[in-house]
């Protein structure tokens, strides 16, 4: 782009900030906080017909009333409030584009105690992008790795090509949300350079040019299915990778096994014992399901042994899960004994409650 075409595109962006900017003076002095630049032109990777992006933070519903879509010199403006807590989620990291906060150019400010505020929010995001991977940040990751999950779910009920491709294009966004989260980052260009700038993480899904590559370039429905799933799968693996790496596994003391037998006997012993005895194949099966998902609880909050429940439930044999139950139980028996805790056992109301009111 030769420099006077760039300078006629400033003069205008200077135009239409100036205009913004007069119009938050003017009708919104105590609705608009502050407007900032991001977006393509505060990375000056703009072309021709490029918009300006404009940050309006606003302190009141009002505010929102300056916000205004139009078309100027054969490009489309989108001029758009971000109220505080918007702001608020991208210091916690929970939103990919969080350069919007960290990278913002204040172009005005209404008061000085609403930059204070910013830069505090500012401050926040830096800090924990500088952690390096976490527990968090992994954590951040599971949010959009169900979300893909469910677009897989869509991309593998459908066969409508729009419905599946469309599908597998959200799909697609949420591996790369999860991947920028899994790498502790933030996203600091536009979409156009995404994949450029994933090409610079230190840790990627394996694979995931030629997958990702494959999944635009699929022409039929079981070929976009084919690559979800895939691409899916890999960045599943690496989380598992990462979390192994970098997240220290609990370890079951006396403290944080405090009640884990108790509920057990609670919530999951006699209902499945009821079940197995009734012969009731459904109730079982559910039941089943609770004691798995109790179990992978507490392994990854506490770090009991991983056990697998749902491989014993047999319809035609509910006794054999039972068993195996059993048996989990009394192993969960002696990692309290290990550790010198007892199991809160009563055999008479007195002696309950003489426990229970510390007398």
């Amino acid at each position: 782009m030769d420099n006077t075409l760039q300078q006629k595109l400033a003069d205008k962006n200077k135009k239409l900030i100036d205009m913004v900017i007069e119009r938050a003076k003017r009708d919104f002095p105590e609705d608009i906080a502050l407007i900032g630049l991001t977006g393509s032109f505060s990375t000056n990777d703009f072309h021709e017909k490029s918009d300006i992006d404009l940050i309006i933070v606003n302190n009141t519903d009002r505010g929102w009333q300056i916000g205004s879509c139009f078309i100027f010199d054969d490009v489309g403006y989108d001029i758009y409030c971000t109220p505080w807590d918007n702001l608020e989620k991208k210091a916690e990291l929970d939103s990919f584009d969080v350069s919007v906060l960290t990278h913002l150019q204040v172009l005005y400010c209404a008061q000085p105690a609403y930059l204070d505020r910013l830069n505090g929010l500012k401050e926040k995001a830096l800090q924990k992008l500088s952690e390096g991977i976490t527990a968090d940040s992994i954590y951040r990751a599971d949010k959009y790795i169900n979300l893909a999950k469910q677009d897989y779910a869509d991309i593998l009920l459908s066969n409508n090509l729009g419905n599946v491709r469309y599908a597998s294009g959200t799909l697609l966004l949420n591996v790369i949300n999860s991947i920028v989260s899994l790498n502790n980052t933030c996203i600091k260009r536009g979409v156009k350079r995404y994949l450029e700038e994933l090409s610079t993480y230190k840790y990627l899904p394996e694979d995931f040019e030629i997958l990702h590559t494959s999944l635009v370039d699929a022409k039929s429905v079981e070929d976009i299915q084919r690559y979800s799933g895939l691409l899916l799968s890999t960045v599943i693996l690496l989380r598992k990778k990462l979390y192994q790496t970098y997240v220290a596994k609990p370890i079951p003391n006396y403290d944080n096994l405090k009640g884990w037998y108790e509920e057990c006997w609670c919530n999951l012993r006699n209902k499945l014992k009821l079940g197995v005895a009734q012969k009731d194949k459904f109730y079982t099966f559910l039941i089943a399901e609770s004691a798995q998902s109790y179990f992978d609880e507490m392994t990854e909050r506490i770090g009991t042994k991983k056990y697998d429940v749902m491989q014993y439930f047999d319809s035609d044999n509910l006794d054999k899960l039972l068993t195996e139950f059993l048996k989990i139980m009394d192993e969960h028996l002696q990692t309290y004994e290990k550790v010198g805790r007892k199991v809160q056992h009563y055999d008479s109301f007195e002696a309950l409650y003489k426990s229970y009111m510390k007398q």
